[in-house]
C-alpha cells in the first residue's frame, strides 16, 4: 500500500481542518483528491509529506509512519506544493543539481539531464527560474519532485494558472508519470480529474463524502436525469417542486433551473403543462448529461 491514512484529525486551535479521515491508495493509482476551498485537502497533503503533524490518527507512506519515520517518508515522496516555492535567482539546472545534492543522488548531473528531458525543460534550461513562465516554473517544480525517483508523487493544484496549451502539456506529463508511480493530486478542474484519475476522493468540511473509482462514480449517477429549463419569468419554486417525478431542483438564475428526476422519468411534458397552467413561456429545455462537476456540487453544497 503506497498511502494508508487511519482516523486522521487536525485541529488549528478550535477549528477542525480534518475530522477522522481514513483512506488507502494502492501502488500505481492516480487519485484525485477533491474538495471546495477550506475542505482540508492541502492540510492532508502536508501531513502526508511531513510538513505538519496530525492532531490524532496515523498515516503511512510506503510503509513508513509520518511521525516516527519522517526522513524515510521524505525519501519516498515527491511533493509539489500549491504555491511551488522556488529559488528564482538560480538557473534551472543549478537549482535541480542543488535539490539532487540534498537528496544525495549519485551522478547528479546525469539525473538532472534526465529530468530536464522528461519534463520538457530543455528549451528553457539555460535561464534563471525567475525568467520562466508559470508553465515552465511548474515543470521545474515537477522536476524537483521527481529527481530522487520517489515511489509516491503528491501534487497540490499542479495546473493552477496555466494557459490551455500548458494545461495539456502538464496533464500529459502527469499521465506519463502515473504509469510508473502512485500519484495523488488535488485540483478544482473536474475535466482534469476525468482525464487523469482512475479514482476520486471528495472531502468536504474535513470529512470524506465520497471515495469511488471515477468510472463507477459516473455510472452510479446515470440513475438521474437532468433537464435544464428556462422560463420567461421566475416560476413559483414550491409549485415547480410539486411536479410529479421531481426529486431535486437547482437554481441557475431566477428563471433557469436544473430539474433532476430518476433516469426512467421524462419530466419534460409535465414541465410544459406546468408552464401553460402558470402562464409561463418555456424559452429553452434541454436534457443534460451529469458530469463529475455536477456530482461534486451535489456532494459539497452547503
Amino acid at each position: 500500500m503506497s498511502i494508508k491514512v487511519e482516523y486522521i484529525s487536525k485541529l488549528y486551535g478550535t477549528q477542525k481542518a480534518l475530522d477522522n479521515v481514513s483512506f488507502e491508495v494502492k501502488s500505481g493509482e492516480i487519485v484525485g483528491f477533491l474538495g471546495p476551498n477550506g475542505a482540508g485537502k492541502s492540510t492532508m497533503m502536508k501531513i502526508l509529506t511531513c510538513f505538519i503533524p496530525p492532531s490524532a490518527g496515523t498515516a503511512e507512506v510506503f510503509g513508513f509512519d509520518v511521525m516516527k519515520n519522517s526522513l524515510d517518508v521524505r525519501r519516498h515522496v515527491g511533493y509539489l506544493p500549491e504555491h511551488n516555492p522556488l529559488y528564482l535567482d538560480m538557473y534551472v539546472r543549478e537549482y535541480l543539481e542543488f535539490i539532487g545534492g540534498m537528496h544525495k543522488i549519485k551522478n547528479t548531473q546525469a539525473r538532472v539531464r534526465e529530468m530536464v528531458d522528461l519534463t520538457g525543460l530543455t528549451p528553457e534550461s539555460h535561464k534563471r527560474i525567475g525568467a520562466l513562465s508559470k508553465g515552465y516554473r511548474q515543470r521545474v517544480g515537477l522536476a524537483q519532485a521527481l529527481i530522487h525517483d520517489p515511489q509516491v508523487l503528491i501534487l497540490d493544484e499542479p495546473t493552477t494558472g496555466l494557459d490551455p496549451n500548458q494545461l495539456a502539456e502538464i496533464r500529459q506529463l502527469i499521465k506519463t508519470i502515473g504509469q510508473s508511480k502512485t500519484v495523488m493530486l488535488s485540483t478544482h478542474i473536474m475535466q482534469e480529474v476525468e482525464l487523469l484519475c482512475n479514482r476520486v476522493i471528495i472531502i468536504d468540511q474535513g470529512r470524506i463524502v465520497k471515495d469511488e473509482q471515477t468510472t463507477t462514480l459516473r455510472q452510479s449517477d446515470q440513475q438521474k436525469m437532468v433537464v435544464l429549463v428556462e422560463f420567461d419569468r421566475a416560476p413559483d419554486k414550491q409549485k415547480l417542486e410539486r411536479i410529479k417525478g421531481v426529486e431535486q431542483l437547482q437554481a441557475i438564475s431566477e428563471t433557469s433551473w436544473h430539474v433532476i428526476t430518476a433516469s426512467d422519468v421524462d419530466i419534460r411534458p409535465a414541465i410544459f403543462q406546468f408552464a401553460v397552467a402558470n402562464e409561463l413561456t418555456v424559452l429553452q429545455m434541454n436534457r443534460e448529461e451529469r458530469n463529475l462537476e455536477a456530482i461534486f456540487k451535489d456532494l459539497t453544497k452547503k
